[in-house]
C-alpha cells in the first residue's frame, strides 16, 4: 500500500486523496507515521506535482484496463476534516436559523413596541382631556357652590368707598361674582350713598340678564327717596325702560314722569332726548318739565 500527498493543487481543483495500491494483491506499504516537514510549493514544486498526478493517473488507468484495479483508501486526516467542516456547515445553518428567528422576534417586538407607543399616546391625550374636563367640573362646581353660598355682609375692606370700587371692577370682568360684591356693599353699608349706588348697578346687571323684575326691585331700592347723586338721573331712565320690559307701562310713564320733574332740568342734553324718545315710544302723556337751570 503506497500512501500519497495529502493535498494535489493543479488543475482545475485540489486532489486530496491518497491511496493505497495494492501491487500484486499481497505486497503491502505500510503508512509512515512520522510528520513530514511542512512543503514549500513554488511553481517547480507545483510543475512536478502535476506530473507526477499524470503519469499516477496513467499508471492507474492502465492497471484499470489491465483487470488489477487500484484502490484509494482516504487520509483519516482528511476524513475528519471533511465530519469537521460538514458539522460545522451544519451549526452554521442552525446559527442562521436561529439569528432569522431571533430577527422575526425582534421585528414584531419593534412592532409591538410602536403600536404600545401609540397606544400610550392616545391614552396620554384621553387623559389629560379626563383631567381637563375634571378640573373644569371642579372649577364649575366650586363657582356653582361660591355663587350659591348667603351673601356676605361684612365688608371685605373696611371701607364703603374701597368696597364698591373692588366690587364695580369685578363685576366688570365677572357679573356674577360683581353681583354678589355689590350686594355685599348694600348688606355692609346700608344707609350710605355707596349702597345707592350698588343698587343701581345690580339694576344694571340685571337688566343685562333680562331679569326686569329684580332690576325694578334694585332700582327702586337705589332712587328710594329721589337722591340727587350724579347716577340718578341716567338710573331712573334705566328704571322706566325695565318697568315697561316688564309690562308695567304705567309704572314706566310714573317714573318718567319723576325723571321729567326731577332731574331733567340738570340733566345732560343727551338724557333729556332720551328721556323724549322713551316718552314718544310708550305715548306717555307728556308732563311739563321745569326749565333747565342756569338757562
Amino acid at each position: 500500500m503506497l500512501k500519497l500527498p495529502n493535498a494535489l493543487r493543479t488543475r482545475n481543483a485540489l486532489i486530496t486523496a491518497v491511496g493505497v495500491v495494492m501491487i500484486a494483491g499481497t505486497t503491502t506499504v505500510v503508512a509512515q507515521t512520522t510528520p513530514m516537514e511542512p512543503i514549500q510549493w513554488d511553481k517547480r514544486r507545483l510543475d512536478q506535482l502535476d506530473r507526477n498526478v499524470r503519469r499516477l493517473e496513467r499508471a492507474v488507468t492502465q492497471r484499470n484496463a489491465a483487470g488489477q484495479p487500484v484502490l484509494v483508501e482516504p487520509d483519516p486526516e482528511v476524513v475528519a476534516l471533511q465530519g469537521r467542516v460538514d458539522l460545522m456547515t451544519r451549526r452554521l445553518s442552525d446559527l442562521e436559523a436561529t439569528v432569522q428567528r431571533v430577527n422575526a422576534d425582534i421585528e414584531r417586538l419593534t412592532f409591538a413596541v410602536d403600536e404600545s407607543k401609540r397606544d400610550n399616546a392616545a391614552l396620554g391625550t384621553r387623559l389629560r382631556d379626563a383631567e381637563g374636563r375634571v378640573r373644569a367640573m371642579e372649577q364649575a362646581a366650586a363657582r356653582e357652590a361660591e355663587l350659591n353660598s348667603p351673601i356676605s355682609s361684612t365688608s371685605p375692606t373696611g371701607d364703603p368707598a374701597r368696597d364698591l370700587a373692588a366690587a364695580v371692577r369685578l363685576a366688570a370682568t365677572d357679573p356674577a361674582l360683581g353681583d354678589r360684591a355689590l350686594q355685599t356693599v348694600t348688606l355692609a353699608w346700608p344707609d350710605t350713598p355707596q349702597a345707592r349706588e350698588a343698587f343701581s348697578r345690580i339694576g344694571d346687571l340685571r337688566v343685562s340678564g333680562a331679569d326686569f323684575d329684580n332690576a325694578v326691585r334694585a332700582y327702586s331700592s337705589a332712587l328710594r327717596g329721589w337722591p340727587t347723586a350724579p347716577w340718578a338721573a341716567a338710573t331712573t331712565l334705566e328704571l322706566v325702560n325695565a318697568l315697561n320690559s316688564a309690562d308695567r307701562k304705567t309704572d314706566a310713564c310714573g317714573a318718567l314722569t319723576e325723571f321729567n320733574t326731577r332731574y331733567a332740568p340738570t340733566a345732560s342734553a343727551a338724557q333729556r332726548a332720551r328721556a323724549t324718545e322713551i316718552g314718544t315710544r310708550l305715548a306717555c302723556t307728556p308732563a311739563r318739565a321745569p326749565a333747565r337751570r342756569g338757562g
